[in-house]
């Protein structure tokens, strides 16, 4: 039961990793950026604008916590889930 939550825990946490950290690109003819954060975006890179190269991020803090709090919401709901799974009598018959 132990292994099978810390299975969960394990594979969660690279999930959330990865959506809080992969860059979505976007490219204008004068803007390119680098969105970052699923659901919401937490973050954009400006690498390219009008007036030419750039290097400017732009962090939204609220959006990260609701981010966090959206995927341990899941989270939680998963291990509810796997507890609920293992308490239930099997059928036989």
């Amino acid at each position: 039961m132990m292994r099978r939550i810390l299975a969960v825990l394990a594979v969660w946490s690279i999930c959330v990793i990865i959506s809080l950290a992969w860059g979505f690109r976007l490219e204008w003819p004068d803007f390119v950026h680098d969105d970052y954060g699923i659901p919401l975006r937490w973050a954009t890179h400006t690498l390219s604008t009008f007036a030419g190269p750039a290097d400017a991020w732009s962090i939204d803090i609220t959006a990260l916590i609701i981010d966090l709090i959206f995927w341990q919401i899941i989270l939680a709901a998963v291990v509810v889930a796997v507890f609920k799974l293992r308490r239930q009598p099997e059928k036989q018959g």
